[in-house]
């Protein structure tokens, strides 16, 4: 009898002995995954990481970048669709008034300063067609219609304020001026005629690279005409001055272009 109960006693210790060796298997392989899932495990985390790094880049923290308020966006876009719809009018006028001064400078055999007009109503044709494809335009994608004035400037006895991107814009319309003064200045040698800027279709006309955006075309026109005669003065007399000039292309020297215009920084 005795050997009996011993018996059974290390039956009962096998089976628990048993059912603690497959309890630890059975947790064993669940919290270790095959060598291959852990691997598939860490590439997926991989892109996440990355992802936000790039949204990190893309993105300013915020409260760093200062934006309009949506009324003064709102007024901001109102002004500049006003200011498409009147320069569209201008480029359509203006038109005709190129064609009118070609056919005299054709009756006059001007023929460098032909070739330069041409070139240049080629350019305003083509500014022509970009603003008419812009039916419906992005302004929430464009910078400019929601960051407020930084700058002041002063024109005509009187003050603008302006941001970055408007800033850059006057800029380029003093180079702008200044290549194309450069330009015309040449033909009227090349033909043998009077020096006279102001006869010139670019200069009265005033519009080259500029699309409508930004700032006033009255400003724009202002600026590029004080680039255009420097730069017909420099290319007329084939000594440049108040740039340079090279590979068919003149840039305003940066000192003179800072005493026609000059940025007043304000303060937010």
């Amino acid at each position: 009898m005795r050997v009996n109960v011993v018996n059974r006693m290390i039956v009962a210790v096998g089976i628990s002995a048993a059912a603690l060796v497959g309890m630890s298997l059975t947790v064993g392989a669940q919290s270790s995954s095959p060598p291959d899932q852990q691997q598939q495990d860490k590439k997926d985390k991989k892109p996440q990481k990355a992802n936000a790094a790039q949204g990190k880049s893309q993105y300013p923290p915020p409260g760093q970048q200062k934006r309009l308020t949506q009324q003064e966006q709102d007024a901001r876009i109102q002004q500049q669709e006003q200011r498409t719809v009147q320069y569209r009018q201008h480029l359509d006028e203006q038109q005709r008034v190129a064609q009118q001064q070609y056919a005299q400078l054709q009756k006059q055999n001007r023929r460098a300063q032909v070739t330069f007009q041409q070139q240049y109503v080629a350019a305003l044709q083509q500014q022509q067609a970009r603003i008419q494809s812009q039916a419906r335009y992005d302004y929430g994608g464009d910078p400019y219609f929601y960051t407020p004035s930084t700058y002041r400037y002063a024109r005509a006895g009187r003050y603008y304020e302006t941001n970055q991107y408007g800033a850059d814009l006057l800029r380029q319309a003093v180079n702008d001026g200044y290549d194309q003064g450069v330009r015309a200045g040449q033909a009227d040698r090349q033909d043998h005629w009077a020096s006279n800027y102001q006869s010139s279709y670019a200069y009265q006309d005033a519009n080259y690279g500029y699309g409508g955006f930004y700032v006033d075309r009255a400003d724009y026109n202002a600026y590029f005409r004080e680039g255009f005669r420097r730069g017909y003065q420099d290319g007329y007399n084939s000594r440049y001055v108040s740039g340079n000039y090279a590979n068919g292309k003149g840039t305003m020297l940066g000192a003179i272009l800072a005493t026609i215009i000059s940025f007043q920084s304000i303060n937010q």
